[in-house]
C-alpha cells in the first residue's frame, strides 16, 4: 500500500490571501499583487517590502490584519476530514510570523513555511526562504523518503509541486492558469477536492 501525503498550499486554498486583506485594510492597492499575478516570488516579496518601507508599515500592522482573518468557509472541516484519512502538510511561501494565528484557527496542522527578518522597530528588513523553490523541493524530498505526494494549490508557485506529484489538483485558481494548464483537474469546492483526493488514496 502506498504511503500517501497530501501537500496543500495555504493562501487562496485554506485562508484568504493575507496581502490582499492587508491591501484592503491599508488602502494600498499595489499590495494586492500576489503569486497569481507574479510567478517570481523573490521579485514579488522585494517589491512588497519596498512598498511597506515607503508607507512606514511593519510586522505589527500586518499581524493586526491577520488577527481578523478567518479561514475560508469550510476549510477547517475539509482539513479535519482530510487529516482523519491521510497525512497532510501545508507547504506555503508565507512566513512563520504570519501563519501562527491562522494555524490556530485551522486546528494546528503541520506547516512548512519561511521566515521574515524583522528589525527591533518592527520594520521587515528581509526574508529567509527555507530552501530554494521550496514547494517543489519539499515534495521531491518527501518522495525521496518513500511518500507518494498528492498536491493542490491555486497559484503559479504551486504548479511545480502539483506536476511533480502522483496526483495534483488546482483549487480556486484563475481562469488564466486553468487555460494554460488544461491537463490539471481544477475544483472550486472542498467536497470535490476531498472526493478527488480520496479517489487517489483508494486507487
Amino acid at each position: 500500500m502506498d504511503m500517501n501525503i497530501v501537500c496543500l498550499d495555504l493562501e487562496g486554498v485554506l485562508v484568504p490571501e493575507i496581502w490582499i486583506a492587508f491591501a484592503e485594510e491599508t488602502g494600498i492597492p499595489e499590495l494586492k499583487r500576489t503569486t497569481r499575478d507574479e510567478p517570481d516570488y523573490d521579485k514579488l516579496m522585494k517589491w512588497r517590502l519596498g512598498i511597506l518601507k515607503e508607507h512606514g508599515l511593519g510586522l505589527k500592522e500586518i499581524q493586526e490584519t491577520i488577527a481578523k482573518i478567518d479561514p475560508i468557509p469550510g476549510a477547517k472541516e475539509f482539513l479535519d476530514e482530510l487529516r482523519s484519512i491521510t497525512q497532510v502538510i501545508i507547504i506555503s511561501d508565507t512566513f512563520s510570523q504570519f501563519a501562527g494565528p491562522l494555524m490556530k484557527k485551522l486546528g494546528y496542522p503541520t506547516i512548512f513555511c519561511n521566515s521574515l527578518e524583522v528589525a527591533d522597530n518592527g520594520e521587515i528588513t528581509g526574508f529567509k526562504m527555507r530552501v530554494e523553490n521550496s514547494k517543489y523541493t519539499t515534495v521531491k524530498a518527501l518522495q525521496s523518503i518513500g511518500f507518494q505526494t498528492i498536491a493542490s494549490g491555486d497559484s503559479y508557485n504551486d504548479l511545480e509541486m502539483i506536476e511533480a506529484s502522483k496526483a495534483g489538483f488546482l483549487f480556486r485558481t484563475t481562469e488564466k492558469i486553468k487555460h494554460d494548464y488544461p491537463h490539471l483537474p481544477a475544483f472550486e469546492g472542498y467536497d470535490e477536492l476531498l472526493a478527488a483526493i480520496e479517489q487517489v488514496i483508494r486507487a
